[in-house]
C-alpha cells in the first residue's frame, strides 16, 4: 500500500473537517452541496485506496493480517455515504456532528491501515 495515497486520504479528510467544523460554529445546518462534493472526492479517493490496498495484499510476501486489513479498508470506504445520509435525514447541529464523527472515523482507519501495513 502507499503511504501518498493515505496521505491524499487524510489531506483531503482535514478539508472536510475544517468545513465541518465552520459548519459548526457557524450553525448551519444542512450542509451545501460544495461540502457533499468534498465527501464525493473523499469517497472516491477511498475507493481507489480500497481496490489498491485489496490489489497490494494480494500480491505482497509481507505478513498481513489480510481479514483485519481488508475490513479497514471497506469500514473506512462505507462510513462516508452511511455519514453522509445521516446528515442529510438529521438537518439539525446533530446531523453536522455526525460528520465530525464520520470524519475521524476516517482518520482513524487510516491510521490503523498504516500500523497494520507497516507492521508486517
Amino acid at each position: 500500500m502507499t503511504w501518498w495515497l493515505t496521505a491524499i486520504v487524510l489531506l483531503i479528510a482535514a478539508v472536510a473537517m475544517v468545513l465541518t467544523v465552520l459548519m459548526l460554529v457557524r450553525d448551519e445546518s444542512p450542509p451545501s452541496d460544495r461540502y457533499f462534493v468534498v465527501l464525493g472526492v473523499l469517497l472516491l479517493a477511498l475507493l481507489v485506496q480500497a481496490i489498491g490496498g485489496c490489489v497490494a495484499l494480494a500480491n505482497t510476501d509481507r505478513d498481513v493480517e489480510g481479514v483485519t486489513f481488508v475490513a479497514y479498508l471497506f469500514t473506512a470506504l462505507l462510513v462516508v455515504p452511511v455519514g453522509a445520509a445521516l446528515a442529510l435525514v438529521e438537518r439539525s447541529r446533530w446531523g453536522t456532528g455526525v460528520l465530525v464523527v464520520m470524519l475521524l472515523t476516517v482518520v482513524a482507519c487510516e491510521a490503523r491501515l498504516h500500523s497494520l501495513w507497516g507492521a508486517a
